[in-house]
């Protein structure tokens, strides 16, 4: 059955156990496979079609860099035009860059970076600023809020 948004009810059901209740498992999608009537590889199968129509971005774990001793800070740059595609591929290499945005203001690329220590990610945006020649806005946070975000797929019907 297939719903306006161009997902069917399964494909629905599979986005709303990968983002809230992703079984921690040797075999995660043979379980995810049983709670909605698939196999193993049926599952697979959907969840790689998911992700190459870009449905699906990435999946993997979660953690609070802070508990972990790590420090997160939020970037602001401001890229010209012509310069844009190789700033943002170089940020975009650094395994501590989790989010990265384009916005309509004078600081158009803002992203998050995480590391080790403080010193790490400064160092990290210098060697960026160093090969693009685009100075890094270095952000961090005063206090850390932090929101759930989950996408419910299926509508709740009682």
């Amino acid at each position: 059955m297939i719903h306006d948004s161009g997902l069917s009810l399964i494909d629905k059901e599979i986005l709303d156990i990968i983002q809230t209740d992703f079984p921690l498992d040797p075999r995660p999608y043979a379980k995810i496979g049983q709670k909605v009537g698939l196999t193993e590889a049926e599952t697979l199968s959907r969840i790689r079609a998911l992700k190459q129509k870009g449905v699906i971005r990435r999946i993997g774990g979660n953690f609070q860099s802070k508990k972990l001793g790590w420090h997160s800070t939020l970037c602001a740059a401001s890229v010209p035009e012509e310069k844009l595609s190789e700033f943002v591929d170089e940020v975009n290499s650094h395994p501590g860059v989790t989010h990265n945005y384009l916005r309509k203001h004078k600081q158009n690329v803002w992203f998050t970076y995480i590391g080790p220590s403080k010193e790490f990610v400064r160092e990290s945006l210098q060697k960026i600023t160093g090969k693009t020649g685009i100075e890094i806005l270095n952000l961090p946070a005063k206090n850390m809020f932090k929101i759930k975000v989950d996408f419910p797929m299926k509508k709740k019907t009682r």
